[in-house]
């Protein structure tokens, strides 16, 4: 009895114009973005929505009040109340009525198959939860706050007093969630997945050849590679492969991995990565290409094989792990992570190339996909490499934290869209996606060629946190060809929305979302590392061949590859 007691009390305590606000965010949350979503996430992110809804319409109430702005009559209160309440459901109604027509709209565009249901009931289920939650922390919050302004109040003015109460415990809540428990949580997680990975059986036999990294005359340990250490190196095209698609004599492809168990600084990891490179042999290599992996320290196969194919295996790359978590996560938290692990790696391999005859090194690229990519463009610094440049980048799926991507994204062009902009001439950088770029093949390169891949519906790439009160220009006519036409913005829920979006970017299709697939990166290794010795219909069969394989072997897409980790 007394619980019925307090739960009606609870509910008679809710805010109308809260609840009604709440239930347009709700709404709003059902249209679609870039990725297709599940009843569960749907119902988690509806329900976030109607809080955030809510909480912004006991915040204007609250104002108002403050202000002591004039109130409305009762009878005026109630049956403005009444009418807007019946708006409001019946926006609600209709738009749990279109959920699955909007979710098949993203699905169409990415020729995946329709779904019946959005299950609006399991979604609504699934958004009461959520918001009870949410409602719990936030009348805690509401308790400090008085508690604290409860504290103050015997020595300053009674208003002054709640405005630092809540001040007060706003910081405090921040820092415990942000300096306390995001860290903490990061930390143990970095170091819970590290002693997981070190106990999980090679998956993959150690190789035969002891010349190869986590062979017997490796200066690295195959157990001390890691699983996506042991897959990089185990799953590449052998010579033989090679030939049997190009039909030319080719060359075993130079791998070599540095797991986070091989050195205790990365320091020692990046010099053991140079030392292991130089015993295979790999400065001897007419391409050399420095790999920052992922988060988890994935490396997308579809990207080196892609590469190794298109020249004939006369290629050796090196990669250093430097976590175990996936990249969405460290971008949202601690976007910085893995910046120092990426330069040290460079400043390594770059300090002895530049030592080698300019006529008889590779030629030296970088290569990152997601995390990677903007770790990677961190890793080389222009003005250190000025007087002996790269030869380019390839950097797939950069995370709207990269800061040489935003630079030109921003100064793109007038007229050329957002999601692929064009740069200047293209001289020096150039976006592709599924299509191609968008300057012509044949146009002229400078010295450097650098190559951004990204696809209009990866929200890795294109979330931003200004999108919360400000339409984002990729969203302007026009969209890009994997974009739903009946995404529309709305402020705040839009940007939640995009983040529930970035987490999901490795569950679609290949070629789609962040999933990039192999026949896009021989384009861009073509234009980067400047391949002439391919003829249209080969590089066509190319093409096909590795698109077969990696449908066959998963490779790719996250739901078949629990290491890709984005």
């Amino acid at each position: 009895m007394k619980l019925v007691r307090l739960i009606r009390q609870q509910l008679l305590s809710l805010s109308g114009v809260g609840l009604m606000l709440g239930a347009l965010f709700f709404a709003a949350a059902l249209t679609p973005t870039l990725i297709p979503r599940s009843y569960l996430t749907q119902g988690a992110l509806a329900g976030a929505c109607f809080a955030i809804g809510y909480l912004a319409g006991v915040l204007w109430r609250r104002l108002w009040h403050y202000l002591e702005l004039p109130e409305p009559s009762a009878r005026a209160r109630s049956i403005a109340n009444a009418l807007v309440a019946a708006g409001c459901l019946l926006v609600v109604i209709v738009f749990l009525w279109r959920a699955a027509e909007w979710q098949n709209s993203i699905r169409a565009v990415m020729k995946m198959a329709p779904v019946e249901s959005a299950h609006p009931f399991k979604v609504c289920a699934i958004a009461l939860v959520t918001f009870v939650v949410l409602l719990v922390l936030a009348r805690l919050f509401k308790l400090v706050a008085r508690f604290l302004a409860a504290c103050t109040r015997r020595l300053i003015p009674q208003r002054l007093a709640n405005v630092i109460g809540v001040l007060i415990a706003a910081l405090l809540f921040w820092s415990i969630a942000s300096n306390v428990l995001i860290r903490v949580a990061f930390n143990a997680l970095d170091s819970s997945f590290r002693e997981l990975d070190a106990l999980h059986e090679p998956e993959r036999p150690q190789p035969t050849d002891p010349g190869r990294t986590g062979g017997a005359a490796s200066l690295v340990k195959w157990q001390e590679l890691g699983r996506t250490g042991r897959r990089f190196i185990a799953s590449g095209p052998t010579a033989t492969e090679i030939g049997a698609i190009t039909g030319r004599p080719a060359r075993d492809p130079v791998r070599v991995y540095v797991g986070l168990n091989s050195g205790d600084t990365v320091q020692a990891r990046a010099r053991l990565a140079l030392d292991e490179l130089k015993r295979q042999h790999g400065f001897e290599r007419k391409v050399l290409i420095v790999i920052t992996p992922t988060g988890t320290g994935w490396i997308d196969p579809a990207a080196m094989d892609s590469v190794e194919y298109l020249h004939h295996g006369d290629v050796a790359s090196v990669a250093m792990q430097y976590s175990y978590l996936n990249s969405p996560l460290s971008l949202l938290f601690q976007p910085e992570y893995g910046a120092d692990a990426a330069r040290a790696l460079f400043a390594e391999i770059y300090g002895y190339w530049t030592t080698l005859a300019k006529d008889e090194r590779p030629k030296l690229y970088l290569h990152g996909l997601s995390l990677g990519a903007m770790n990677s463009e961190k890793s080389a610094e222009l003005f250190e490499t000025i007087g002996d440049p790269i030869a380019g980048a390839v950097w797939s799926g950069a995370p709207f934290e990269s800061r040489i991507w935003r630079w030109v994204t921003a100064n793109r062009n007038p007229g050329s869209p957002a999601w692929l902009p064009e740069f200047r001439d293209g001289r020096f950088v150039r976006f592709m996606n599924q299509n191609g770029p968008t300057v012509p093949r044949d146009a002229p390169w400078g010295p450097m060629r650098i190559v951004y891949l990204q696809y209009a519906s990866d929200a890795i790439t294109f979330f931003n946190y200004r999108d919360a009160y400000r339409r984002p220009a990729w969203m302007e006519a026009p969209r890009g060809p994997d974009v739903s036409p009946e995404l529309r913005w709305y402020p705040i829920v839009t940007m939640l929305q995009l983040a529930l979006d970035m987490g999901m970017a490795n569950g679609t299709p290949m070629g789609f979302g962040h999933v990039y697939a192999p026949e896009h990166y021989v384009d861009a290794w073509v234009a980067v590392t400047d391949v002439r010795d391919w003829s249209t219909d080969a590089l066509a069969k190319l093409k096909e061949q590795l698109a077969a394989k990696a449908r066959t072997t998963g490779a790719g897409n996250a739901d078949d590859d629990p290491d890709r980790g984005g």
